[in-house]
This record gives C-alpha cells, sequence and structure tokens, in this order.
C-alpha cells in the first residue's frame, strides 16, 4: 500500500509543476543566461582573441559563471521530469536505490529527489582541494628552497624579499604573525641576509685580486660588527671578562 495519499502527491505534484514553470521562464527571460550570444557581442573588443586574455577577463569569468548557472537549472528540470514521470507510472515516492519510502517531510524539502537519505549520492561534502594549493603551501611553494637540505642558492623568497624592500601595500593590521608594530617588522624574514655569503664579516672585507690592499666596505654588517666590538671593548676595559675580539 502506498505511503503517500492521493493528496499528498497531488501537493507534491503541483510543487514539481511550479518549480518547473519557474525555471523553463528563468532560462527562456535571459536566454540560457547570456549563453545564446557572442562573447563579442558582451565586449567592446573587437576580437575576443586579443593581445593578452585579461583584457576580457571579467567577460571570460562572468561566461564560466553563466554556464555554471545553466547547468544547475538545467540539471534541476531534469530532475523534475523524472519525479514527474514517476508520478505517472505510479512509483513517485519510493527510492530507486533500494525501493523503501521516501519519508514524506524529506519529499516536501526535495520534491525531485529519487533517493531516500541513506542512498543519496549527494550526501558527502568534497573536501578536495584546488590544486594550486599544493604550490602555497609552503609560502613561494615550488621556489622556495628553504626546507631543503643543503640548498643555499637564490630562490623565490630571495626574489620576493629584493622586491618587498621597495615597499608594498600591506600593513601591520594585515600581518599573519602576532605582535607587529612597525613596517619595518613586515618583511617575511630579514632583508639582511648574507646573500653569496658563509661569514658575516666575509660581506664587509675585500681585497684586490692578488690577495692585497685589504679595505672594508662600510655596510651593515660592519657596522653591527663595530658596534659589538666597542660593546666587548667597553666590557673588558670595566672588567667584564676579557676581549675575545
Amino acid at each position: 500500500m502506498p505511503h503517500l495519499t492521493k493528496q499528498q502527491i497531488a501537493e507534491l505534484e503541483a510543487m514539481l509543476r511550479s518549480e518547473q514553470k519557474s525555471i523553463q521562464t528563468k532560462l527562456s527571460a535571459n536566454d540560457h543566461y547570456g549563453l545564446n550570444y557572442d562573447l563579442r557581442d558582451n565586449t567592446s573588443e573587437l576580437s575576443s582573441i586579443d593581445n593578452h586574455p585579461a583584457d576580457i577577463g571579467s567577460e571570460l569569468f562572468e561566461r564560466g559563471k553563466d554556464r555554471a548557472l545553466t547547468e544547475h537549472d538545467e540539471l534541476h528540470l531534469t530532475r523534475i521530469d523524472g519525479a514527474l514521470d514517476r508520478i505517472a507510472e505510479g512509483t513517485y515516492g519510493s527510492c530507486i536505490s533500494c525501493g523503501k519510502p521516501i519519508p514524506l517531510e524529506r519529499l516536501q524539502a526535495i520534491p525531485e529527489t529519487a533517493y531516500c537519505k541513506e542512498h543519496s549520492p549527494q550526501q558527502v561534502v568534497s573536501r578536495n582541494r584546488p590544486i594550486e594549493e599544493e604550490f602555497l603551501a609552503p609560502p613561494f611553494g615550488r621556489t622556495s628552497l628553504d626546507e631543503l637540505d643543503h640548498e643555499t642558492e637564490f630562490d623565490g623568497e630571495d626574489a620576493w624579499q629584493i622586491v618587498e624592500s621597495y615597499g608594498t601595500s600591506n600593513s601591520p593590521a594585515m600581518a599573519e604573525e602576532d605582535e607587529i608594530d612597525d613596517y619595518n617588522d613586515m618583511e617575511i624574514e630579514s632583508s639582511n641576509e648574507l646573500d653569496g655569503f658563509v661569514e658575516p664579516y666575509e660581506s664587509f672585507i675585500a681585497t684586490d685580486i692578488y690577495g692585497q690592499n685589504v679595505f672594508f666596505y662600510r655596510n651593515g654588517q660592519y657596522r653591527k660588527h663595530m658596534s659589538a666590538t666597542e660593546y666587548l671593548e667597553s666590557e673588558d676595559s670595566l672588567g667584564g671578562g676579557p676581549n675575545t675580539y
């Protein structure tokens, strides 16, 4: 004996036909979200094949969105048509997978459904992530060599640090780390890394091609070294310990 009364089936059929008419009217009124028009009709470009894809980037995004909305509505219509066919055949309200009755509450919420809750193919929420995220973590993805042992060459992070030294639009309020109070603290890592040097003193001590005529570059490492030297000398003069410089 059917678990749905004739009145309940009639009410559900009215819901299906109302939704069917609404979707058909919407698709007809907006020409399937504009997909019936050529892409060039929606742009000011003479050709959709221009010098750079970004010239029509917004239009391409909107066209992709329109296609997704159209496919969603067409799939909904297909399911509604299937439900109406099952009503005509007298099989409406039963799960096509296990044959058990579909509760009335579920049919009232999703009148086009052909499955009970246990066998619904849409009950699993996808946890798939965009493939791009594999290259975004760690920062700079495949161009970062910091995580690799015995790798000291110039990488993507070093390139960014050079560009970042000229300024960015970031502010301390946008920093991911805690206790960022100054724009100088916004850098990813210290901009004073020893690129091309092993020891700090190598960055400011130099000789000529013959190893003669030692001279100093008065850069940041030099000033830092001299400040430390002055501190150690003052400690030694006050009896704070031997001068190790």
